[in-house]
């Protein structure tokens, strides 16, 4: 001990005292609200979309469960559970993942609308329809687009199953070089009575 300095060099190295921070709770309740909502989110996928994220099995199993429920206290429950999950891990390339689903589903939805808006003008404006499209679409089949005109204006006469409606929506989708991920996502390509407006 130095006494003429005023302190004391008797302790090593290792004898230091390191304190803990204590996290700080405002943060850490933000961070779960977050993590709940991002819950929330992500329960609202379908089951491809889901496994697609590839969550942690307790976390998939929860989400699966969630998705089916009423909005109640057990929901709420159920999502604050996932919300605990979630914080366990690193949820970075999960929020990437998501984005990129949702950025895919925006595309495919535009890509719905166009197709569909062709479609209707093909059956309501006909030849002045037709004659954009191809001025437009040069490679369109004249004829075969005449044929399925025709075959969904008697279907519809006939109240038939809309088969050459779906065949026309397939045919421009292809036209437009469109990706076949809505059919993937929803099969049930609706008739014009089933459809909801744009």
């Amino acid at each position: 001990m130095h006494e003429e300095f005023g302190y004391d060099d008797s302790y090593e190295a290792d004898e230091v005292e390191y304190y803990a921070i204590r996290p700080n709770k405002t943060q850490i309740k933000r961070d779960i609200a977050e993590l709940f909502s991002l819950g929330e989110e992500i329960s609202r996928l379908s089951a491809t979309q889901l496994l697609a994220l590839e969550l942690p099995g307790n976390i998939q199993k929860a989400l699966a469960q969630v998705s089916g429920m009423p909005l109640n206290g057990a929901r709420k429950r159920l999502l604050k559970y996932i919300a605990a999950q979630l914080h366990k891990i690193d949820v970075t390339p999960i929020r990437e993942k998501l984005a990129r689903l949702q950025n895919k589903s925006v595309h495919v939805a535009r890509e719905h609308h166009i197709v569909e808006r062709w479609r209707n003008r093909l059956i309501t404006e006909g030849n002045e329809a037709l004659t954009e499209l191809l001025e437009a679409y040069p490679e369109a089949d004249r004829q075969q687009i005449r044929q399925l005109i025709r075959n969904i204006q008697k279907e519809q006469a006939a109240a038939k199953p809309p088969k050459s409606f779906r065949q026309l929506y397939r045919y421009l989708r292809e036209l437009f070089n469109f990706s076949a991920d809505f059919e993937a996502e929803d099969s049930s390509i609706a008739a014009p009575n089933e459809e909801s407006e744009i």
